[in-house]
C-alpha cells in the first residue's frame, strides 16, 4: 500500500482533470488579488485595537502562524490525495477522507465534517462579499457626497451596486479574472503610492505617542482583522487546485511564501504608518481619511472600489462552486439538460447578490465585519480544520501515524483555533451591539 502511494502522483492525475488551469504567474497574481482586498486598508484601525508595538510583534507572529497553517492543509491535502488515489480534493472531500483514515472514532463522522467544511467556507466567503459591498458603498458615499447639497444615505448607494454585481456574478471562467486581476493589482500598487503619500505629507505625530500595548478587550478584534486580511484560505486553496505546477506552490520561494511575504509587508506597513498619522482618528477604512475634496484621493478610492469589484467576482467563486457541484446539481433529476443547470445555476448566482446586499445594507459595520469573518471563518478554516487534516493524513499505517510532536502540536493548533472563534466571536458581537445602540449609528 504504502509503495502504491509512493509511485502515485496527485498532481499529474490533476491536469487532465483541469479545464483552464493557471500558470505560475496567474497564479501569483490571483494570490495577491484575492487577499489583497479591504483588509490591508483596515490594518491602521487593527493596530489601534492592539498597540503599535504589540501590534508588530503580533501581525508577525500570526503571519507565520497562517502560512504555516496553509503549508500544513496544502500538504495534507496532498497526503489524503495520494491514499484515495485521486488528483484532487475539494475542502469537504477532504475532511471526508481525513475521517476515513483517521483515528476509528471519527470514520463514522465523515459526512458531517464535510458538511462543516462547505458551511465555513460559504460563511466566510459570504461575509468577506458584504464586507467588499460595504467598502465599496462607504467609499462611493464618502467621495460624492462632497458634490451633493444634501447627503444621501449609505444604503442608496448600496442598493445602486447591485446591477454591477449582477454582471461580474455571470463571469464562470476563473481564468477569465487573471487578466483583471493584474490590473487590479496595479491600482492596488498605485493606492498603495498615494496612501503613504497622505500618510507621510503631513505626518506630525510623535511615534512614541501612540500606546505600545492596546486594551487586551480589542485584542481579539485586532486577531480577526489580520487574520481575515491575510489568511483567505477558500482563495488559496482554490487558486492552488487550478495550477498547472501545483508542485511549485509549496516550495521555499513558491508561490505561496512569495505572495504571503509581500501580504505580510505590506500590511506591517500600512498598519504601522497609519495608526501613527492618525491615531485614534483612524477610520475602518484608511481611505476615508484622505481628503475627499482633493481629485487624486477621489480618483484612488474611486479606484481602489474598481479592484475591490474585482475581488468580490473572484471570492464569490468559491461558494457558487461548491452550492453547485456539491448540493445543486446531485439533487437535479437525471437527464437535466445542461441549459437547465446553467440557468440554476445563475439563479443561484443573483440570489448570492441579492443575499449580500441584505446583510451590508441591514448591518453596514465595515471593521467588524471583517473582524467577524476573520475570527470566526478563519478559525476553523485556516486552523482547527488543517490539524485535524494532518493528525488523519498520517493515521492509517504503523509507520505513518504522526509523532508525539506533531499530534500535540496539531491538538495545540485545534485549541487554538477554538480558543480564538469564541473569543473572536464575543468580543465582534459585543462590538456590534455597542455599536448599534450607541447614538452616532
Amino acid at each position: 500500500m504504502a509503495e502504491q502511494e509512493e509511485e502515485y502522483d496527485p498532481h499529474e492525475h490533476r491536469k487532465e482533470m483541469l479545464e483552464y488551469p493557471t500558470n505560475n504567474i496567474e497564479t501569483f497574481f490571483n494570490l495577491i488579488k484575492g487577499c489583497f482586498g479591504t483588509g490591508v486598508l483596515a490594518m491602521p484601525e487593527a493596530f489601534k485595537y492592539t498597540g503599535m508595538i504589540n501590534g508588530i510583534v503580533s501581525l508577525l507572529v500570526l503571519a507565520l502562524f497562517a502560512t504555516y497553517c496553509i503549508h500544513v492543509l496544502v500538504r495534507s491535502q496532498y497526503a489524503l490525495c495520494k491514499k484515495k488515489r485521486v488528483g484532487l480534493l475539494i475542502y469537504s472531500k477532504s475532511m471526508e477522507a481525513a475521517a476515513e483514515f483517521g483515528p476509528p472514532v471519527l470514520r463514522t463522522w465523515g459526512r458531517v465534517m464535510g458538511i462543516f467544511a462547505d458551511f465555513f467556507l460559504i460563511f466566510y466567503q459570504f461575509g468577506l462579499c458584504c464586507v467588499y459591498w460595504v467598502f465599496i458603498g462607504k467609499n462611493l458615499k464618502y467621495v460624492i457626497d462632497v458634490y451633493c447639497a444634501e447627503k444621501q444615505p449609505l444604503y442608496y448607494y448600496m442598493l445602486a451596486l447591485i446591477i454591477p454585481f449582477c454582471l461580474i456574478m455571470c463571469v464562470r471562467n476563473l481564468k477569465i479574472f487573471a487578466p483583471f486581476s493584474m490590473v487590479a493589482d496595479v491600482i492596488t500598487l498605485v493606492t498603495f503610492g498615494v496612501v503613504f503619500y497622505y500618510i507621510f505629507s503631513q505626518l506630525d505625530a510623535n511615534f512614541n505617542d501612540r500606546p505600545a500595548v492596546g486594551n487586551i478587550q480589542g485584542y481579539p478584534l485586532f486577531v480577526g482583522t489580520v487574520l481575515f486580511s491575510l489568511q483567505s484560505v477558500p482563495m488559496v486553496i482554490g487558486v492552488e487546485n487550478n495550477m498547472k505546477t501545483p508542485e511549485y506552490f509549496r516550495k521555499p520561494f513558491g508561490s505561496l511564501n512569495t505572495a504571503f511575504s509581500i501580504l505580510t509587508l505590506s500590511y506591517l506597513m500600512v498598519g504601522i504608518c497609519g495608526y501613527w498619522r492618525y491615531g485614534e482618528d483612524i477610520q475602518p477604512s484608511i481611505t476615508m481619511n484622505f481628503p475627499p475634496e482633493e481629485i487624486m484621493a477621489e480618483v484612488i478610492i474611486c479606484s481602489y472600489c474598481i479592484a475591490i469589484f474585482v475581488t468580490y467576482g473572484l471570492n464569490a467563486y468559491v461558494p457558487i462552486n461548491i452550492i453547485c457541484t456539491s448540493y445543486l446539481n446531485p439533487k437535479l433529476p437525471e437527464g437535466t439538460t445542461d441549459r437547465k443547470k446553467l440557468i440554476f445555476e445563475m439563479l443561484i448566482r443573483l440570489g448570492f447578490v441579492i443575499l449580500t446586499c441584505i446583510l451590508a445594507t441591514t448591518i453596514p459595520l465595515l471593521g467588524i465585519f471583517i473582524s467577524l469573518c476573520g475570527s470566526v471563518g478563519l478559525s476553523a478554516l485556516g486552523i482547527i480544520f488543517p490539524g485535524i487534516l494532518e493528525i488523519c493524513a498520517y493515521w492509517e499505517e504503523e509507520k505513518t501515524r504522526p509523532n508525539k510532536f506533531t499530534f500535540w502540536k496539531d491538538m495545540g493548533m485545534i485549541i487554538l483555533g477554538f480558543a480564538g472563534l469564541l473569543t473572536g466571536l464575543y468580543s465582534a458581537i459585543l462590538a456590534m451591539i455597542e455599536k448599534l445602540s450607541s447614538e452616532d449609528y
